[in-house]
């Protein structure tokens, strides 16, 4: 299924509304300025958690995918760090046909159905298959390889309670860790660590993790797949995944738990970052949504681009907001999947005006300095 809006309904919401927010710190500002939008000035892609908010960023992948991540435009492949949908979006972008992909993975996704009451094995197993169906039959040894874009993946494995599949054990887990993390973020290393399956070394680039007990596992093959459904799976929600190949024995969930929209001050390198997000603020973990004062700030963006919807485009979308989890329960399930469907065709704005930004004399023509909050 797949809804297009006319070409004059389109050209009226980009009229209306500024669609593209990008923002930069202070050396990428200064470094586009010198050198435009060239590929070779970023060494890290990002990529956030968040569900069903991806959908507002399919468009423009597909056009990242053939500028500044396309092979052509490139003396070596991009790495790639992302957790949860983060990490499925990735996954797309490394495989031979990128566009292909995330088509695969766009249809896929909207079209899930679920019982009104799905247990986390059903919807681990409706993941599943639409994991196989992004992968298709070669992209696990396409990512693998990382010909594109090197790509890790973050899981998050269990610890202590954390460790355990039982409802009530999982929801203590869950409720400890957020109260620990309130009071201090180390105090979530209890029941959470973190595991990288990578395909290269992410320190080359100056990422460099320091906590959470981080362990890296080579990208393989066989691991892919596993990787990317723990990456992906919500205590309480999904079932988790166990003793995913060449990974420490344990249960793995949601990666996004510790590193939900990344913390910044892992990024030590001199290469730009880019970060294509539902917002312009990042939130280091899943508990720290409600944690303003966590968000990264000052020196910490002085490398990073985000590419995100602005406001003002955020409110034409269906329900005046970006999909997200709740509309599973909250959307009858053709309701859900006409609205989502919806949104992405009204994403072609946000690729219209990349594509018009990278193409521009002038590079930064309405990029702006990240604001202060």
């Amino acid at each position: 299924m797949s809804v297009h809006l006319d070409v004059h309904t389109c050209a009226r919401y980009r009229r209306a509304v500024r669609a593209l927010n990008v923002f930069a710190g202070s050396v990428a500002r200064a470094r586009i300025a010198e050198r435009g939008w060239d590929p070779a000035l970023f060494s890290l892609l990002l990529g956030a958690a968040g569900g069903p908010k991806w959908l507002v960023l399919s468009k423009l992948d597909r056009v990242l995918s053939s500028t500044l991540l396309s092979p052509a435009r490139r003396s070596a492949p991009l790495h790639a760090f992302g957790t949860s949908i983060g990490s499925w979006r990735h996954a797309c972008l490394a495989q031979a046909d990128p566009r292909a992909a995330i088509a695969r993975m766009e249809e896929g996704y909207i079209e899930q159905r679920y019982r009104a009451k799905p247990s986390p094995e059903e919807v681990s197993a409706v993941t599943g298959a639409l994991l196989e169906r992004v992968l298709g039959d070669r992209g696990a040894q396409e990512i693998a390889a990382g010909a594109r874009v090197k790509t890790h993946i973050g899981t998050a494995r269990g610890l202590r309670l954390a460790a355990h599949t039982g409802r009530k054990r999982q929801l203590l887990a869950l409720l400890l860790a957020a109260a620990g993390n309130t009071v201090d973020r180390k105090h979530l290393q209890r029941y959470y660590q973190r595991v990288v399956f990578s395909g290269d070394a992410l320190a080359d680039v100056g990422v460099r993790f320091e906590d959470f007990g981080t362990t890296v596992v080579p990208l393989a093959p066989d691991n892919v797949a596993p990787a990317l459904l723990a990456s992906a799976s919500i205590p309480l929600t999904l079932a988790g995944v166990r003793d995913p190949p060449g990974a420490p024995p344990g249960h793995y969930w949601d990666g996004g738990i510790v590193d939900y929209h990344h913390d910044l001050g892992m990024y030590a390198g001199d290469g730009l970052v880019l970060y294509p997000h539902f917002y312009g603020h990042m939130t280091p973990g899943w508990f720290d949504k409600l944690l303003t004062r966590r968000r990264a700030r000052g020196a910490a963006l002085d490398h990073v681009v985000v590419l995100s919807p602005s406001d003002e485009f955020v409110k034409t979308l269906p329900g005046a907001r970006i999909p997200d989890r709740g509309d599973f329960t909250k959307l009858e399930a053709d309701a859900r999947i006409r609205r989502w469907w919806e949104v992405v065709a009204r994403c072609d704005a946000l690729a219209s005006e990349l594509g018009d930004l990278l193409a521009r004399g002038d590079p930064l023509a309405g990029v702006r300095a990240f604001p202060k909050r």
